[in-house]
């Protein structure tokens, strides 16, 4: 990646200052002046030009007033004002819009301590990762809150894991970075416009085989949070279910980010390979119950031999047509014949297998059969796999 160094243009445009620190707010006047002004002190004793612009997300008290005379008093500040809320919303406006190579968010209340903020945009600055975030999870980080907060917040992390299969730890601490031009490549595909944005933008990132970068933070949580953790929690959960919809069905196009991002294939290929061996895994396990089913229908018209032909036959042919859409991303008819003409060979390669196995088991009992047979399936499954990424669908990859 080109290294983006102090007041340096961001590609694919032109940038006037290097640090554009984003702070949203919602009636926020009583700290308001107090946050941006130790922002401002802090950033000064940084080697790259930096400003600080407040998103006003509708407040309805004097923040607007405020803000507006904070950025007339001082030149590097400046306002925005949004008539609707949502901090996804405003940092996707603040973001697309800024003329700055890296774009930092923190929370008002400044939870994070400021000395964080170097480490987070250093290697942005110097072009070795494309995101950075702070973590409040990571053993080296100092946390002072409640344990209910603890509590929430561990086990939505743990959730996002174990739901998305991400690898950073700490998906909703309010301190993240992001180069300019990976932002002009990422937010445009993130629908969430609340909470759930920070999530949303970490995961679609590190599935685009974008780097990742995590500071360990020291964090003292903010006693007056207006946050409706209910209602936050009720979104969170309908954003992860969307989302992984959206990453199983292959409707999100994050192969042509790593691309024009120009980060190495080995980076995103193993992230693509982890993808691909998990659906492969969904796909695969739904066509041995499906063949487990349909064997012991057809075992009950015909013999052993003739109804593994079936059952196989019949889900080598949808597991084919899943895998093309689900696991590769094949979509349209292009090719389509071509792609189940080489799945019945790898098919014929199965019927092998499970034949000889049979042929092992002669005088054996129907559930002795079917538990031989779905063993050696799922090695076929295996073959199948390699078979399907290495050549039928290669070029795919």
């Amino acid at each position: 990646m080109t290294a983006l160094w102090a007041d340096a243009p961001a590609e694919g445009g032109t940038a006037t200052t290097t640090l554009d620190v984003v702070i949203p707010v919602y009636n926020e006047e009583v700290t308001l002046e107090a946050s941006v002004l130790r922002v401002r002190e802090h950033l000064a004793t940084l080697p790259w030009s930096a400003r600080v612009t407040i998103a006003d997300n509708a407040s309805t008290d004097g923040t607007a007033v405020l803000a507006r005379r904070l950025a007339h008093t001082h030149d590097d500040v400046r306002v925005v004002h949004l008539p609707e809320k949502g901090r996804g919303r405003a940092l996707k406006h603040v973001w697309s819009t800024s003329d700055a190579a890296v774009l930092v968010y923190m929370d008002v209340d400044l939870s994070t301590d400021l000395n964080a903020l170097l480490p987070l945009v250093a290697p942005l600055i110097s072009g070795h990762s494309d995101l950075a975030i702070g973590s409040r999870l990571r053993h080296d980080s100092r946390v002072v809150r409640g344990p209910k907060r603890e509590v929430i917040s561990r086990g939505y992390n743990l959730l996002v894991k174990g739901a998305l299969r991400t690898r950073f730890s700490d998906a909703q601490c309010g301190f993240k970075a992001i180069r300019a031009d990976v932002a002009h490549e990422v937010l445009p595909l993130v629908e969430d416009d609340a909470w759930f944005f920070d999530t949303e933008l970490l995961v679609l990132a590190e599935r685009a085989g974008l780097r990742i970068h995590e500071v360990p933070v020291d964090w003292v949580d903010d006693p007056d949070s207006r946050v409706d953790i209910a209602r936050t929690a009720y979104d969170d959960l309908r954003g992860i279910a969307r989302l992984g919809r959206n990453l199983v069905t292959g409707r999100l196009p994050l192969g042509g980010v790593t691309e024009r991002l120009g980060r190495a294939q080995a980076e995103a290929g193993s992230g693509r390979l982890g993808s691909q061996v998990a659906l492969f895994a969904l796909v695969g396990v739904a066509s041995t119950l499906a063949y487990a089913l349909l064997f012991l229908v057809f075992r009950q018209l015909t013999g052993p031999l003739t109804a593994n032909l079936l059952a196989l036959l019949v889900t080598a042919v949808a597991n084919t047509a899943a895998n093309r859409r689900l696991t590769f991303g094949v979509r349209g008819r292009q090719d389509a014949l071509r792609h189940q003409v080489q799945g019945l060979v790898v098919f014929a390669v199965g019927l092998g297998v499970t034949s000889a196995t049979l042929w092992g088991l002669e005088g054996a009992g129907h559930v002795t059969e079917v538990v031989a047979l779905t063993a050696a399936n799922l090695l076929v499954t295996v073959m199948r796999f390699v078979a399907l990424r290495t050549w039928v669908f290669a070029r795919h990859r």
